[in-house]
């Protein structure tokens, strides 16, 4: 048996009970990767680019996304990772309360790995989150940092 990989995940949401139960979902999970949490899009950008009081973070292997953000929303997070060189390459999950069309495909179209609608019963929304960190953990090849 191989030894478990451990990802960094960075998620971005400004909502505490969101962070709790998604800090809930990776602890109840078998696969401890580790949780970062910023709670607007500039708090994001500036972890993603290891500006001030981020300048010692890992950088992420995975970035949980919410789309309705303070100070800089979501798509213009999303927008901004996608157009630097050195930080595209992570995968995004958008992980929002938005169910709308126009954010599911503005948000493809910015480059987005995938979008997935928060569910509001706890059980399902930990349910998500578990398959998400389980998918990105043993399914798919991340790109070595």
């Amino acid at each position: 048996m191989s030894p478990t990989k451990i990802i960094d995940v960075l998620l971005v949401e400004d909502d505490p009970g969101d962070v709790l139960m998604t800090r809930e979902a990776f602890e109840d999970n078998k696969v401890a990767n580790r949780l970062a949490v910023v709670s607007d899009g500039v708090s994001a950008l500036a972890y993603l680019r290891k500006e001030g009081e981020y300048a010692d973070v890992p950088t992420p292997d995975l970035i949980l996304l919410d789309l309705n953000l303070p100070r800089m929303d979501g798509r213009e997070v999303l927008q901004a990772l996608k157009q630097d060189e050195d930080l595209r390459s992570i995968p995004v999950v958008v992980l929002t309360t938005s169910e709308s069309e126009e954010d599911v495909l503005r948000s493809y179209s910015l480059h987005a790995n995938a979008y997935v609608t928060k569910p509001v019963d706890f059980e399902r929304f930990i349910d998500v989150v578990r398959q998400i960190d389980e998918f990105f953990v043993s399914v798919v090849r991340l790109p070595t940092r």
